[in-house]
Parts: C-alpha cells; structure tokens; sequence
C-alpha cells in the first residue's frame, strides 16, 4: 500500500496523530512544559493547514459517508487556521491551569478541531451527529478549564446543560427524518422533502432547532454571553468563530445541498431566525459593560447577518455566507486579542479599561478600532465586503424588508462598537504607564490586521475561492471517486 498525501483523511489522521502525542507527552512528562505543548500543538495545526491544500476534491471513503468537496476542504482550512491563531495566542497565558494542565488543554482542543474536519465531510447523519458531538463536548471542559475563577464553572455547566439539551433535540430530529427516509444517508433526504410528509417537516424543524443552539441563532443564544465572559479569552477567540462555522456547514449540508426547489419551504423560517437573531443581538449588546459580553451579544448579530445570506438559498447566498465567515474571523478574533492584552495590563475585562488607549499604546487603539470597524461594516475593511454581499445576495432573492432591517441595526451597531472607540481615543486614561504586549500575542494581532486591512483592498481572491467552495453545494451529484 503506498502512502497518498492527496488521500481523503489525512488531515484527520494528521490531527489524531498530534492528540496522541500531545497525549503521551502529558503522561509521560509530568507536569508537561506548557511551551513545549503550545508549540507542538500550533505546529501540529500549521502542518495539518498545510495539508489540507493537498486534499483531493472529490474523493470519499466508507461508501460515500466520508466526502471531500470544495466545501468541506474550504472550512477545514478555516477551522485549523483560527485554531492555530489561538493556540498561537494562549501561549502567552500564566495561570496555574495553564501553566499546570497544558496537555489537557491543547489535547481537548484538538479532539474539537478533529470532530470539525469530520463534520466537513460528514455525508450520513450518524456520523454527522458524532462529529458534532466530538467537537461539542470539549468546549464545555474547555470553557470551565480555570476552575478557580469563581464565574467559570458555572458558565461551563449553563453551555452543558444547553448543549446536551441541543443534542437530544438533534437526535430526535435525525430519528423522525431516517423513520420516514430508511435511510441515514443525507442524499435521501431531498427526495423525501419533496414528499411534503409531515413527519419529515417535524424531524428537519426539530434538527434546525438543535444546530440554532450550536451557532446562537434566536431563541437559542442564552449561552453564548456567560459562557464569553468565563472563559479564556484566546479560547473564547476560536469559540466565537469555529463552531459557529461547524454549525453552518451542518446547515447547508442538510437544508440547502442537493434539495433544490424544496429549499423554499425554509426560506422564510430562516429569514424570521436571521431578523429576530439581527435584532437581539444588537439591541442586547448596548448595555453592555464588560467588553467580552458587548462582543458575544455582537457576535450573535453577526450570526443573524450569516443567516441573511443563508436565507437566500442561492450559490451566491452561501458563497457570501463563507465569505463573512473569513472576515468574521480575523475581525472577531482580532478584537478578542486586544481585550486579551489589556485586561492582562487593567486586570479588568470592563469596557473602561480601555479609557485612554490611544494615549497608552497608539498602535493597540488603532488595532482595536480597525477591528471594531470591520465588525460595524465600514469601508473598506473585510466587514464591510461581508455586510454587502450577503445584503445583494438577499436583494437578489427579492427579501428586501430583511435587508432593510439589517442595515437599520448596521448602524445601532456602529452605536455601541464607536462607544469602545470614544473610551480609547476620548476619554482620558486612569492610567499612563504604556500596556505592554507579550511579542506572541502582538503577532496574532498583526496577523489579524493583516487579514482585516488584505480582505477590505483586495476582497477578490476571497470571493473567488468562496464561489468556488459553494458550487459544489449546487453541483450535479457525480460519481464518487474511490
């Protein structure tokens, strides 16, 4: 048997190798160097991105349950990317935890990211459903990883108990959809839709209701800002971000690739999740004090804008949705950084601490404020790209009042983002000692600024590999290549 790089499950066997080592390195040399773990995780994750750029489209694996398309090879990347961002980040994190349990930390994280590859490629619902469990189950451990902060156990059991909740609505969801199909195929599921049967309408509700839960859509967000604010920031970096974008690819795998004209029966439910998701989420973030909780309420706006695209239903409309995806990255996780730097300095995650930052450290302000830019849409960073794609993608689809709404809540947004910016460049500083920057963590910021400022002035390369990802969605079903 020759060994094949190009071969459907090499980044997953890339990624389980790396948990094992990670693994045996924690059992063997105890307590484990945190640098050395950190390290090999985040060249661990380098390497498997690397790798990804070699997977072949088209090939599958355990008769069809395990297919690599543009798609799948597209979120891959983006999910090994931000986890390697964040890696990158908590590298510079001192607390005893950290310091004490780095293995089970970086070992935790790779079992989700492992579960999200899978997931990518997922084309039978068992398998869908474990995937997301694999990915879903180490958030909680992760989210309660500093046991000693008083809010963090709590979050951590509130994101459980949510979770698990999600989970059983999942399941009993899948069992109503393969009662009526026979099958756990997710290619039946389009034929069965057709049928209008109403057992298979409640099974696909009970489903989109469960991944609501997973990517904190409206009604189903209650999580999300306790669990932000407990938990570390470089994690909580990667958890605004890379589950969510599990959670849409789950999405568009079940209501959108393959069903064709039955996609319409969800068009506007998925449209009344996006505007009320749109709206609490903007609304919710105003009075907001400490900066993670004003990003996490601001993190679910931007799922609501994900779900305009989504709601279009079109190549295009998901293309824009990945799209957003990307620039929600680099925006998000970017600003998530700087927090991190000054409430290591402020020892304080209150939106007051930033008072003053201009004058501190001019170059951390205008990091932030390019990040809180690109969040609120202005041009012409990556955000703005984003908001407008998806806001033509809905014009194209005639859902003009979604449009409207969304642009209004564009600028409540711009509302409490310039609020951070008038404490930074304002106001006047409580303190005038410089913040100071670990060189790691000034890395990962420039990196995202990078990504920030390069999608704003040049949006067209990105476009054209989300456009590429999003026809195989609508691509004719072909012959699968062993």
């Amino acid at each position: 048997m020759t060994f094949d790089i190009g071969m459907p499950m090499i980044p997953e066997a890339a990624l389980f190798g790396l948990m094992v080592l990670v693994l045996l390195i924690g059992l063997i040399q105890r307590p484990a160097s945190p640098a050395l773990i950190g390290w090999l995780t985040f060249i661990g994750f380098a390497g498997t991105f690397g790798l990804t750029f070699f997977a072949r489209e088209g090939a599958t694996l355990f008769s069809g349950s395990f297919a690599n398309d543009s798609l799948a090879i597209f979120s891959k990347k983006l999910f090994v990317a931000s986890a390697a961002l964040s890696v990158l980040g908590s590298l510079t994190l001192r607390q005893g935890s950290f310091q004490r349990r780095a293995a089970e930390y970086h070992f935790v994280l790779i079992a989700s990211v492992l579960g999200m590859l899978v997931l990518a490629s997922a084309r039978e619902l068992i398998l869908l459903f474990v995937s997301f469990e694999l990915m879903s189950i180490p958030l909680y451990v992760l989210t309660g990883f500093v046991k000693r902060q008083d809010a963090a156990p709590e979050a951590a059991l509130k994101f459980f108990l949510v979770g698990t909740a999600s989970s059983a609505v999942i399941v009993y969801g899948i069992s109503f959809i393969i009662g009526v199909t026979g099958s756990t195929d997710l290619a039946a599921i389009p034929t069965a839709l057709v049928s209008n049967d109403p057992m298979m309408l409640l099974g696909m509700t009970l489903l989109l209701a469960g991944l609501g839960f997973k990517i904190a859509a409206f009604p189903f967000h209650m999580w999300a800002p306790d669990t932000y604010e407990a938990a570390s920031t470089p994690f909580v970096a990667w958890l605004a971000v890379a589950p969510k974008a599990a959670g849409f690819i789950a999405i568009i795998r079940l209501y959108v690739e393959g069903v064709g004209a039955a996609t319409l029966v969800w068009m506007p439910v998925v449209a009344a999740v996006a505007g009320m998701t749109i709206i609490t989420g903007n609304l919710m973030a105003i009075p907001q004090h400490n900066i993670k909780r004003l990003l996490a309420y601001s993190g679910i706006a931007h799922i609501g804008y994900m779900l305009v695209g989504l709601a279009a239903l079109s190549a295009n409309g998901i293309a824009m949705v990945l799209f957003y995806l990307v620039a929600y990255l680099f925006g998000n996780m970017g600003a998530f950084f700087v927090v991190e730097a000054v409430a290591r300095s402020e020892n304080s995650e209150e939106i007051d601490a930033f008072k003053g930052l201009a004058q501190r450290s001019p170059l951390l302000a205008l990091a932030m404020l390019v990040f809180l830019l690109s969040l609120g849409g202005i041009p012409f960073v990556a955000g703005f790209w984003a908001k407008l794609y998806v806001f033509l993608a809905a014009i194209d689809r005639g859902m003009y009042g979604l449009v409207f709404l969304g642009a209004v809540l564009t600028v409540v947004a711009l509302y409490y983002y310039l609020l951070v910016a008038r404490r930074m460049y304002i106001e006047a500083p409580v303190r005038t000692e410089r913040v100071q920057v670990p060189t790691l963590l000034g890395v990962v910021i420039f990196i995202c600024i990078l990504g920030v400022v390069g999608m704003g002035a040049w949006p067209r390369p990105w476009v054209d590999a989300t456009q590429h990802a999003a026809a195989s969605v609508f691509a004719a079903p072909s012959a699968s290549t062993k």
